[in-house]
């Protein structure tokens, strides 16, 4: 297995247990309910971007009067959501990340998240690289932040890539706790780290 690294690829990576981990029964995030959720959080935040090229094929209809203009917009409108849309389903078949797609168990410390395949190997996440947690009806969505990037990446690539950046996340559901008592204290962990809402943890 293989832990991600600053710049988005990964590396191997072999964690011991800690004895105070909360441990949890194995999950496998399916790649249709990634691509649900991920489509779902791009598009709620980046929408009106899609009304970047619409607006950009009306401008000629400011000139010259003619319904091709508006088939124009609406055709360079489709081909934009259908790009970022590709890459949102492309990160399910790209080696990099397919060790996110695979059956694991989770164990979570003060220190870290492990993603274990089996005893020896893993994938490790620090708690600084999670951006923000969502809490869902069934489970937790623990969202990556973006990775920094590379510093010979200038220019329009950088801002191509920081702009159309991917979400990756790790999801955590209810049923894979092996008690109501874990869940309570997962939830707790998230709060004392200021990645959900104060208050006094849920079961």
């Amino acid at each position: 297995m293989q832990q991600p690294n600053q710049r988005g690829g990964y590396r191997q990576q072999q964690q011991g247990a800690s004895p105070m981990a909360i441990r949890t029964k194995k999950h496998k995030l399916d790649t249709n309910v990634y691509t649900r959720l991920a489509l779902g959080r791009v598009w709620r935040r980046e929408w009106w971007y899609a009304l970047i090229p619409f607006a950009v094929g009306l401008l000629p209809a400011i000139i010259w009067h003619s319904w091709w203009w508006l088939a124009l917009a609406f055709g360079l409108t489709l081909l934009y959501v259908l790009f970022r849309s590709a890459q949102i389903t492309g990160v399910t078949q790209v080696e990099q990340t397919k060790p996110l797609f695979e059956k694991m168990a989770y164990e979570f410390d003060n220190k870290q998240i492990v993603l274990r395949r089996n005893e020896k190997e893993g994938m490790r996440l620090t708690w600084d690289m999670i951006g923000d947690v969502k809490r869902e009806a069934n489970g937790y969505l623990l969202a990556l932040k973006t990775p920094e990037l590379p510093a010979d990446l200038t220019g329009f690539k950088r801002w191509m890539a920081r702009t159309f950046d991917t979400p990756i996340f790790v999801q955590v559901p209810d049923r894979i706790f092996n008690s109501a008592n874990d869940q309570k204290l997962f939830d707790a962990m998230l709060r004392r780290k200021s990645l959900l809402p104060g208050g006094a943890a849920t079961a």
